[in-house]
Order: structure tokens, then sequence, then C-alpha cells
């Protein structure tokens, strides 16, 4: 089972090098973050945002470890406001089909209802991104309203019951 870790500075050189093993994999079904992202000055620079963001209470960044310790994915709670928040996630190539996002996000939400204090989560993703249509639905979100993303068909799901 993965284990998640609260997002902290150290974080920082294995998540740079997560995010660019996996660029094209996420450019597949996601908008790509942009070359100054991938650059060691830009990532620093975000990474700080980030953490910021966190300490400030607005978001809540985790990253996803394997059995040995090796960062494979992120799961983060994001624009936290009125006990609510946006969840998003992305699992690494490797680490794909295997499992782990569904229980990353199951472990998230166990926090984001205990640790956190929230009682709804938000989540969107295209029509056409199955494998994380499946992962939300095994998740116990529910879709409540068919939007558009980047141009594509998507769907928003939500969940009000955390923390189980």
């Amino acid at each position: 089972m993965p284990t998640l870790e609260r997002l902290r500075a150290d974080h920082a050189d294995a998540l740079l090098a997560f995010e660019r093993e996996n660029r094209a994999y996420f450019a597949r079904s996601i908008p790509d973050r942009g070359d100054a992202y991938f650059t060691p000055a830009g990532f620093a620079a975000r990474h700080a945002a980030l953490l910021a963001e966190q300490d400030a209470g607005i978001c809540h960044f985790h990253v996803v470890l394997d059995v040995e310790g090796e960062l494979i994915g992120r799961v983060n709670l994001i624009d936290v406001a009125d006990a609510s928040a946006e969840l998003g996630y992305r699992i690494g190539e490797q680490a794909a089909g295997k499992g782990v996002a569904t229980a990353a996000v199951a472990q998230v939400c166990r926090l984001a209802g205990t640790a956190y204090g929230l009682t709804s989560l938000v989540a969107v993703t295209t029509l056409d991104n199955l494998a994380s249509r499946a992962v939300l639905e095994r998740n116990a979100f529910t879709a409540v309203e068919d939007i558009t993303i980047d141009g594509r068909p998507g769907v928003r799901y939500g969940r009000s019951r955390l923390g189980h």
C-alpha cells in the first residue's frame, strides 16, 4: 500500500525528478505545465509557493511513496474554503494501473475529514480519462455536473462523507 507524506521542502529534488520523468505521460491526459516549471529555478520557486500555501491552510499537498520510499505520485487538496476543497492527483507511469491512485485517494479522503476538518471534496476529469473516473467512483465520488476542461468534455464529481 502506498504511503502519503505531507509535502515538505526536502521533497523538492525527488518531486522534480518525478515530474520530469513523467512529463510526457501526464501531458497525454492533462495540460503540460510548461518548460519553465521543469527548470531548477522555476521548480524551486513553485515548490516554495506551494509550501507557503500549505502553511497558510489554503491547500494540503502530499507525495505518494511506494514501499521502498520512492516518490510515485502526488495527491493534493487545493482551494480549501468553507470546509471543502478540490482533489487532484497524479500517479507516475510506472505505478499506474496498480491501485496506487485508488489507495492514495482513499487515504487523503480520510485525512480530509479527520486531520483537515473538511466535509466535502470535488474533483474534475475529462470523460475520456476512464482510469481517473474509476478511481473517483471507487472512492465514493459521484458525478454531479457535466463540464468542459480545456475544450474537452468532462465531469465534476463530489463526495461529502469524508474520514471513513
